[in-house]
């Protein structure tokens, strides 16, 4: 068969589809609330870890991956990637065991951040001006799509069982089969060899800025993850929605960031630094929203203003991330940012498991009220923020 160029439909869509598999790791999390009769020793916490606990692993496959890179190549390190996916992810499928479904998830995780950086960095090698813009576009909205499908699936699979919802990670083969058949990238001795140049060059330092940045994002996913492994167990306890529905819900989240990056543009040249406080404010609506929904549509309406708060507020912090990082040092600060956020995702049902043991009656609405006391401090920081940037200009 003839080798499909880079201009190619295919091999665009062979480029992107590794994409998909982005946001993948948290989609079971509507059927946490199947597997707590399933691990009677295990607490709740320890359960809705099993949804939070790939982020650690993605830390991890983020700090190795420059390092497998070198050593074999950009392919291998993707075909590798997509390998531990598809037998870390598919291993629940058929095991009851806790701690070896857990150690299976972390290993998901790692997968995934084995490529993390290159489904972004790739594309500048194939692609310049307008048409890299229209495929880092493409790129961006992937992982929101993919993350709304296989929620999607996971509803349409729980009817048969939580091990079976499980069987979303066989994605991984498809795209396994269809990067590695299509996707040639050029030789990398040489441009290995640049970057290490360019790493002595980069003069890696944080400044004080870059660091109140990474603990606002830290705080802000510790505050909005449970939104993805508490609003099943409130749904289903309050009798407002099945599993199926949940997935739904979920998915919301995820679709309402595609419209709302489109118009992130617009809205930033109109609202300029009024955007955090009115994403965080959001996103406190939408939990306390969640907290007391009474019905279904209620909890749709409630995540669309969640999911359009959050779709606000990521964006914006790194924007504000790359003009206050120090010069040459933005790939750090932003690698920083990530490990923060992924720990952050990681012990958030820890925290907020404690803090609703601790301040309240540990019911799932308890937690997701503390989540959104938790974000209205953050909202009130940016409060502080915008008059503070307001005021100098």
């Amino acid at each position: 068969m003839k080798k499909a160029k880079p201009q190619s439909g295919l091999f665009k869509i062979a480029l992107l589809s590794i994409s998909l598999l982005l946001m993948i790791a948290p989609q079971i999390s509507p059927v946490l609330p199947l597997m707590y009769s399933s691990f009677p020793t295990i607490s709740r916490a320890g359960v809705e870890t099993l949804s939070t606990i790939p982020n650690i692993g993605i830390v991890i496959g983020l700090m190795l991956s420059p390092f497998l890179i070198r050593l074999v190549g950009s392919k291998p390190t993707i075909i590798s990637g997509l390998l531990i996916i598809l037998l870390a992810g598919t291993y629940p499928i058929y095991s009851t065991n806790y701690y070896m479904i857990l150690i299976s998830r972390f290993l998901l995780g790692l997968g995934i951040g084995l490529f993390n950086s290159l489904a972004v960095s790739l594309l500048a090698k194939f692609y310049q001006g307008n048409e890299l813009s229209t495929m880092l576009g493409f790129q961006n909205s992937m992982g929101s799509i993919g993350a709304a499908l296989f929620s999607f699936c996971v509803g349409c699979l729980a009817g048969l069982g939580w091990h079976t919802t499980f069987l979303i990670y066989l994605a991984a083969l498809p795209i396994l089969v269809l990067f590695s058949w299509i996707v040639t990238l050029p030789r990398e001795q040489n441009q290995i060899a640049a970057s290490q140049n360019q790493m002595t060059k980069n003069d890696n330092r944080l400044n004080i800025q870059v660091i109140k940045i990474a603990l606002l994002m830290f705080f802000m996913y510790i505050f909005f993850m449970p939104m993805t492994f508490k609003l099943p167990q409130l749904a289903i306890s309050q009798k407002i929605a099945d599993v199926s529905q949940v997935a739904f819900v979920s998915s919301m989240i995820t679709l309402i960031g595609i419209p709302v990056g489109l118009a992130y543009g617009y809205l930033k040249k109109k609202l300029q630094d009024l955007i955090l406080p009115i994403g965080l404010f959001l996103q406190v609506v939408g939990l306390l929203a969640i907290a007391f929904s009474a019905n279904l549509l209620m909890l749709i309406f409630a995540a669309i203003v969640l999911g359009t708060g959050f779709g606000l507020s990521v964006p914006y912090i790194f924007n504000w991330l790359g003009n206050v990082a120090p010069k040459n040092s933005i790939n750090f600060a932003t690698t920083i940012t990530l490990i923060l956020v992924n720990i952050g995702c990681a012990v958030s049902p820890t925290i907020i498991n404690w803090l609703g043991n601790t301040l309240g009656n540990g019911s799932a609405r308890t937690d997701i009220i503390i989540a959104s006391l938790g974000m209205t401090i953050l909202f009130c920081y940016s409060g502080v923020h915008y008059l503070q940037t307001k005021n100098k200009h």
